[in-house]
C-alpha cells in the first residue's frame, strides 16, 4: 500500500497545503518518511490524516468559485468501529462547506471495505448540501452494495456511468462538468 500515491496530475493546477480555506493548508508532506498506515501497512504519505486509523484522503482540487471539489480516498470505510464518517464530515466537509463547496467527486477505487453504523452524518451532509450533490466515482462494486444495503445510497449519486469514468484523464473543470451533466441526468434535472 505503500506505493499507493494521490493522483498527483493536478498538483500544478492546486495544492490542498497551499489554499488557505482547505483543511490542510500548511501540511508538511515528506517524501521518505511513512508515518501513517491502515492496520499493519504504511501508506504513502501524501495522504492526509482525518483522525482515523483505516480512512484517508486527499483533496486533488477544489474550486470555490464553482462550489466544487474532488476527493480521493484510500483504505477501510469503517463507521461501525471508527466512526469515519463523522471524521470525515467534521474534520474536512463542514469546513469545506462553510467555504462554499456544494457538489462533490468522491473517488474511491482504494477503498477495500465498508463497515456501517447510522446514517445520521450521512443525512446531515446531504441536507447541508441544498441544491449540490455527493457524486461517488469508481468505488468498487461489493463497497457499493453495502452501502445499497444499509440504504446509504440514498445520499449519493453512485454506480451506472459513474462507476465507468476514466477520471485520470480530464482537467478537473472537465471531469466536473463530466459528473455533474451525468448527476443532472439521473436527478432529471435540466441538461445543458
Amino acid at each position: 500500500m505503500h506505493q499507493l500515491e494521490p493522483y498527483f496530475n493536478w498538483r500544478n493546477l492546486y495544492t490542498a497545503e497551499e489554499d488557505e480555506l482547505s483543511p490542510f493548508f500548511g501540511r508538511e508532506y515528506s517524501e521518505f518518511e511513512f508515518t501513517d498506515r491502515i492496520y499493519d501497512h504504511y501508506i504513502h504519505p501524501q495522504w492526509d490524516n482525518i483522525d482515523s486509523p483505516t480512512l484517508f484522503m486527499k483533496v486533488l482540487f477544489a474550486d470555490y468559485d464553482d462550489g466544487y471539489a474532488v476527493l480521493e480516498f484510500i483504505g477501510e470505510w469503517n463507521d461501525c468501529l471508527y466512526n469515519d464518517i463523522m471524521m470525515l464530515k467534521r474534520n474536512v466537509v463542514d469546513m469545506m462547506l462553510e467555504s462554499g463547496i456544494y457538489k462533490y467527486i468522491l473517488i474511491g477505487e482504494n477503498v477495500l471495505n465498508f463497515h456501517p453504523s447510522d446514517d445520521s452524518y450521512y443525512e446531515e451532509w446531504f441536507e447541508e448540501v441544498e441544491d449540490g450533490w455527493i457524486a461517488l466515482l469508481n468505488f468498487r462494486d461489493h463497497v457499493m452494495e453495502d452501502f445499497q444495503r444499509e440504504n446509504i445510497d440514498q445520499y449519493f449519486v453512485m454506480g451506472g456511468k459513474l462507476n465507468e469514468v476514466g477520471w485520470r484523464t480530464f482537467q478537473p473543470r472537465q471531469l466536473f462538468e463530466k459528473i455533474e451533466h451525468l448527476v443532472a441526468r439521473r436527478l432529471g434535472m435540466p441538461v445543458d
